[in-house]
């Protein structure tokens, strides 16, 4: 059981959604078959936090909360700020969204990046990877452990960093130009059964 408790009662579950990369050409994303990541990003993560913000268990906040919000001057600085901007809240937990490349166009599937196994993010990774790969389709790439990433080393709190699929695969481009609300729903089922909560929707 991974609730958050204050006394008797059931303090509400702070996610914070980081939309990776941003529009135009600081930190920007990866593009291909006429996508590109940050907006995939952008929009997964709008539709994820709508989920949340109806739950009463959870408390949401973006990264991103327009599609032509830049954050940060430079890669380094944007991804400082989406990290500061976490650990100041303070969140409990940390969703980082991409969209992946490969130059062989028949690399697929959905993977979960993490700091360490055996660990919450670890944990809550499996359930959001399994999730997506139950209502999307995707197939699993497992989670991953990359402790190099900034954002799972940087993080005060547990943090999963989601590739939903790869842009560069026609069948897996599909998914994400037409099934963000999918990809969405998949990551907010996915947080349920981490908590062991039941759906409310």
């Amino acid at each position: 059981m991974h609730r958050l408790f204050l006394g008797d009662n059931i303090m509400a579950i702070r996610i914070f959604i980081d939309q990776g990369h941003n529009p135009g050409t600081i930190n920007a994303g990866a593009e291909a078959n006429g996508l590109e990541e940050q907006d995939v990003t952008y929009w997964t993560g709008f539709l994820l936090a709508k989920f949340l913000r109806f739950d009463p268990r959870f408390e949401v906040r973006l990264s991103r909360n327009d599609p032509n919000e830049v954050i940060g001057t430079s890669a380094t600085t944007s991804l400082q700020q989406r990290v500061s901007m976490a650990n100041q809240w303070p969140a409990d937990y940390f969703i980082s969204i991409h969209a992946n490349y490969n130059v062989n166009p028949n690399v697929n599937g959905s993977e979960v990046y993490v700091y360490r196994r055996d660990s919450d993010a670890f944990y809550l990774g499996e359930d959001v990877l399994d999730s997506i790969v139950q209502y999307v389709g995707t197939r699993d790439n497992f989670v991953r452990v990359n402790p190099a990433l900034y954002v799972l080393r940087a993080t005060a709190m547990p943090a999963i960093l989601v590739e939903l699929g790869y842009l560069t695969n026609t069948a897996d481009a599909q998914l994400l130009r037409d099934d963000k609300f999918g990809f969405a729903y998949a990551i907010y089922i996915g947080l349920l059964r981490f908590f062991d909560l039941p759906c409310l929707n």
